[in-house]
């Protein structure tokens, strides 16, 4: 049995801001099994991002087993933001 979706505290956070910068998102969080917290559409592409605590100590930042297992297994892209700066970049930065 899977345990509830957790949001980190910044979530809420960085989806406004990559809405206000024009980007669509799906939240995913609850989807679980590894799978990234929110998929961005933004300028015709798409990114998956995994949404970490910036405030919290580098170990409450890690991702966990299943985290881990869905990055490596991944084909596409997926980025690990720790506040709506690194969300913001990355989005930006997406090469076409």
């Amino acid at each position: 049995m899977r345990r509830v979706a957790r949001r980190d505290d910044n979530h809420a956070e960085v989806v406004a801001a990559l809405r206000q910068l024009g980007c669509t998102v799906q939240d995913l969080a609850a989807v679980g099994d590894g799978c990234p917290d929110i998929l961005v559409g933004f300028r015709g592409r798409n990114l998956c991002l995994e949404i970490k605590d910036g405030a919290k100590p580098p170990s409450a930042r890690t991702l966990t087993p299943e985290q881990v297992v869905w990055h490596h297994d991944w084909r596409g892209q997926v980025v690990v933001v720790t506040s709506r700066e690194e969300a913001i970049r990355a989005v930006t930065e997406v090469p076409r």
